[in-house]
């Protein structure tokens, strides 16, 4: 990993963390084709700082249900840019949405402190991208891919079955040269499950805690927010903030989220009843 990066937080940090989405894509399902410029992005990027996040994620590929496969090259004509003048201009942790293996290596040489992967580096290449970059790696549950996912929503026990397939993922990870000290794990809110095995998994939060690595959790703006509040993705950030608290209460680590200052806020009016005042 390039050391011109900077380095990542430290995820065991006692506060929660919260990262900033800043999807480079025409697609996403929330702000797809919002930073369509690097200029765009930086300021985005720029402002969410600003707003309190801790760092940054970077993703040039929709996954979204339906969204149509992105090749490497244009994955990294999207990304690449925008990583680098973040780095160049603002000087601060990166994270890499991305499951790429090439991508992965790019980033993280380009200063990239965190690789995020939806597919738990499952695709052929991406453990021993992932390994070779000295960066920290979350990988998330999900099943199938997202055109498929939907049907996949059979559980004998959603919060037992997930926690099973990371449990084999960290094994995996710790066997392919990563260690422990380097992963995270994201439960995969939205990625083939029901709203109501989302808000399962929100309730029982805590068992995850079993894994002994940090909890990383993205719930913003997602249908499950949409479904219990009635508001559509663009009026989601007050239920999103919500969710993101619930989660910090039950052990998450690091909130993915779109509105880091509601996030910030909610985060610091918790940290007030929690340590007489101190703001996170």
């Amino acid at each position: 990993m390039s050391s011109t990066g900077a380095p990542c937080p430290d995820w065991r940090a006692d506060r929660p963390l919260i990262m900033g989405i800043l999807n480079a894509t025409p697609d996403s399902f929330s702000d797809g084709g919002r930073w369509n410029s690097v200029d765009k992005a930086l300021a985005a990027a720029e402002a969410m700082l600003e707003s309190g996040a801790d760092l940054i994620d970077v993703g040039g590929e929709s996954t979204r249900p339906g969204a149509e496969h992105v090749s490497v090259d244009e994955e990294l004509g999207r990304v690449m840019p925008v990583i680098e003048a973040i780095e160049r201009d603002l000087h601060c942790p990166v994270s890499i949405d991305t499951s790429s293996p090439v991508v992965m290596s790019r980033a993280t040489d380009v200063g990239a402190c965190l690789i995020n992967d939806v597919r738990a580096l499952s695709r052929p290449g991406a453990l021993e991208a992932a390994a070779a970059s000295g960066a920290s790696v979350c990988v998330m549950h999900m099943r199938g891919e997202p055109g498929t996912m939907a049907s996949r929503t059979d559980y004998d026990d959603v919060v037992r079955d997930v926690i099973d397939f990371l449990a084999d993922r960290i094994d995996r990870l710790q066997s392919g040269g990563v260690p422990l000290d380097r992963v995270l794990v994201d439960p995969g809110f939205g990625f083939a499950k029901t709203t109501e095995q989302n808000f399962t998994m929100l309730r029982r939060l805590e068992e995850f805690e079993c894994l002994g690595v940090p909890l990383l959790v993205g719930m913003s703006r997602k249908r499950m927010i949409g479904d219990a509040t009635g508001e559509p993705v663009e009026r989601r950030a007050t239920g999103s903030a919500a969710a993101a608290l619930l989660a910090a209460e039950r052990g998450a680590r690091v909130l993915r989220v779109h509105d880091v200052e509601a996030t910030r806020d909610a985060l610091a009016v918790w940290a007030a009843t929690r340590d007489s005042g101190r703001v996170v």
